[in-house]
């Protein structure tokens, strides 16, 4: 069909006005896809503050129970008392062991530079430390059935920790403060303050083996340690013992109220100001302090594969299992190491899909990346959640978690396979991240510094 010069002219401006019709609709579709992206990004930080706080918060209730706990024991150390405390210490790692997926990610829990760690403190070596040199607390009883001195406890004047570097600190009295200058002071292992150094107070030394593969020292698959209460009411030492726990417990919930203050929504002080902070919200001679929402991102994401990956799946189960060594399982006092692990994975569990305690907190990460990767992690995490419950029965039912990772255990295996899972886990954060347009190796989702096993 032939066109007149006209209609040619009145068809190209057509084109003309359809090309550039076309550009300003490419522009808006760019533009609002920068939009979205923005918004989700500030939805799922929204969403991770949220939980922190709620998290914490809990924790922090539980570390208050847990103290009051305590101090009723000091009051009249009876074998109630003492049971009551027992309990209210394995209720607190419940929550406080969820919170574990907040570390890692330059945050108010353990960031080591800048203006955070000075706001803060660092203060999860004081909270956490593991594993912890018992010895430098209190006795033990050795391979020849005696047992061990030269503690804090049985040490009135000047104790000097052992280690490269260690300083001494005056434990005439037992207090917060030379409880906190002893923790990791001349080595990581000295620690003297913190959950598992109540636990150790409250349990004692949990003699299930002389050795391995020569069961010589039990009390059986089903017992933890054994204190006497008599530690607490006879013993020389017991008012030492007591003050102790007093002053540990104090500690740890003035570290979790400074934990918490900063995840509160209103700024008073330090109050809030790592929250607005992570949020970019700070404004005026604060503004400065604000992170960038695309650091933030990738901050948490790599925290919590290094979480997943190192510190759960190879710090805390694979050095265990493999080594294998009672020693290094994460709450070896009063084996609730299957609770800890269940603990830790439900706190991952809680930020990928925005979500604690079963109330969803606003956008979940899962929901960022594509069908196929979706089925993917969700799948692992089913095998990851079957292998944990598999743990928890068997510690509930038969056989603490020091058992099972003996090497002639059948759970044994289910253990190296769960390290593994929880290894692939961690690397799933790459791809998470960069659904959100954050790029992450698989060597940003693990710590150089892991143990090698």
């Amino acid at each position: 069909m032939a066109f007149s010069k006209s209609k040619i002219f009145v068809a190209s401006l057509s084109f003309a006005a359809a090309l550039a019709l076309t550009g300003c609709a490419t522009s808006n579709q760019n533009s609002n896809t920068q939009i979205n992206k923005e918004i989700t990004a500030h939805s799922l930080l929204s969403t991770y503050a949220n939980i922190a706080l709620a998290n914490y918060k809990d924790a922090l209730r539980d570390a208050k129970n847990l103290d009051k706990a305590i101090n009723a024991l000091a009051k009249n150390p009876t074998a109630e008392t003492l049971n009551a405390a027992k309990a209210a210490w394995l209720e607190s790692r419940e929550t406080y062991g969820q919170t574990e997926i907040f570390r890692l990610s330059n945050g108010p829990i353990d960031a080591e530079e800048g203006w955070i760690a000075k706001a803060y403190g660092a203060l999860e070596g004081q909270i956490n430390a593991w594993p912890l040199d018992e010895n430098m607390i209190d006795y033990t009883i050795d391979a020849n059935g005696k047992k061990t001195s030269g503690n804090i406890i049985d040490t009135k004047g000047k104790f000097k920790p052992g280690g490269e570097d260690s300083t001494i600190v005056d434990v005439n009295k037992i207090t917060v403060d030379s409880l906190s200058a002893l923790n990791e002071n001349g080595g990581e292992a000295n620690v003297s303050t913190g959950y598992h150094a109540i636990e150790f107070l409250l349990w004692g030394q949990d003699q299930d083996y002389s050795n391995f593969i020569k069961d010589s020292v039990t009390h059986g698959p089903l017992t933890a340690g054994q204190r006497p209460l008599s530690d607490f009411t006879t013993d020389k030492n017991a008012q030492r013992r007591l003050a102790y726990l007093k002053a540990a417990s104090k500690k740890m919930v003035e570290d979790l109220q400074t934990v918490t203050s900063a995840w509160e929504k209103n700024i008073n002080g330090n109050t809030g100001l790592y929250r607005a902070a992570f949020l970019d919200n700070l404004k005026g001679a604060n503004a400065s302090k604000n992170i960038p929402t695309k650091t933030a991102l990738r901050q948490i994401f790599a925290g919590m594969g290094v979480f997943a990956k190192s510190e759960l799946a190879n710090e805390r189960i694979a050095v265990a299992v493999l080594t294998p060594s009672e020693e290094d399982e994460h709450s070896c006092f009063s084996d609730n190491t299957h609770r800890d692990i269940y603990a830790n994975y439900t706190g991952f569990k809680n930020v990928l899909f925005g979500t604690y305690n079963g109330r969803s907190y606003g956008k979940a990460m899962i929901d960022t990346v594509d069908a196929k990767t979706k089925h993917r992690i969700l799948d692992l995490m089913s095998s990851i959640e079957q292998k944990i419950a598999s743990i928890n029965a068997v510690a509930q039912s038969s056989r603490h978690f020091d058992y099972q990772i003996h090497p002639t255990d059948p759970q044994a295996k289910v253990i190296v396979k769960l390290k593994n899972e929880l290894r692939k886990l961690g690397d799933e954060m790459v791809n998470v991240a960069k659904a959100n347009g954050i790029d992450l190796s698989t060597n940003d989702v693990t710590d150089p510094e892991e143990t090698k096993i």
